[in-house]
């Protein structure tokens, strides 16, 4: 005999799924636009990808090829933000002026052969200071980590070093890179408020007297990201560009076509 569920069992099943869908698929109809002039600035590129906006004040989402903004990618070098609070919250970064010793090996990144804080590490995107994070991390710690954030898929199978890199299983889509960054920029998530201010401000790219940009960019397995948020004196915007990267040389065309789509937002004059 089948037994009932409980109201509560119920109600608390319901609000799990709830939880466990998409910021797209929760918000209304009006709130979301498909932005198909968007294409343009693809196709000027000769590329092809995905532009995610978000605007906090008036709570509307806009998106150019929405099959590509809810499917998962490796999140490379974009990874290093919930990396970074981590590395805070466990204590294996005591603070954002502690000194990573260079370990000598010579890369062909030359801001990679010195040593580095958490800010220059971010900065330059050190790879082989966040692999030293995360062995110090270890794989329970960050496992456990990422399931707090609900980020992604959660996966971190494989090589502690390089879960987040080619190779990785670790996936994640533009729309929850921007859900996961205005939890950080609201102190929602759970780590200490003084770890997410930490890593709010080493995100800063660019500051004007119109806006402040705080943004991370990734690149791996033929995959660009560009990742982040304009805070302007009434509003702000977060955003994530997931686009293909045809050889190496166009790396810049993730950064290009995103202020592109800014500008033309009137979010980044």
């Amino acid at each position: 005999m089948i037994r009932m569920l409980s109201r509560t069992k119920i109600y608390c099943l319901f609000l799990a799924l709830i939880c466990s869908l998409s910021p797209f698929a929760q918000a209304g109809a009006e709130s979301l636009v498909e932005a198909s002039g968007w294409g343009k600035y693809f196709e000027e590129g000769q590329t092809q990808g995905t532009f995610v906006l978000y605007d906090l004040k008036r709570d509307r989402w806009k998106f150019y090829n929405k099959t590509r903004a809810e499917a998962r990618f490796i999140p490379a070098s974009t990874f290093k933000i919930p990396h970074a609070l981590i590395a805070l919250d466990t204590n294996v970064v005591k603070d954002p002026r502690q000194v990573f010793a260079w370990d000598g090996v010579k890369r062909e990144i030359a801001e990679w052969n010195k040593a580095q804080t958490l800010r220059t590490a971010m900065k330059y995107s050190v790879v082989p200071v966040f692999q030293e994070f995360a062995r110090n991390i270890g794989s329970e710690r960050m496992r456990d980590f990422l399931k707090k954030f609900q980020y992604g898929n959660m996966d971190i199978s494989g090589d502690i070093e390089r879960f987040w890199l080619d190779g990785g299983k670790l996936a994640i889509s533009p729309i929850e890179q921007v859900d996961f960054l205005v939890k950080l920029f609201k102190d929602e998530l759970p780590v200490s408020r003084e770890s997410q201010w930490i890593v709010k401000d080493i995100l800063v790219t660019e500051a004007t007297k119109n806006y402040v940009l705080r943004s991370k960019t990734g690149m791996a397995s033929g995959i660009g990201w560009w990742v982040g948020w304009v805070e302007t004196d009434d509003d702000v915007y977060f955003f994530a560009c997931n686009i293909d990267l045809r050889q190496e040389r166009n790396i810049g065309d993730r950064i290009n076509v995103s202020r592109k789509i800014l500008a033309a937002e009137n979010i980044l004059l």
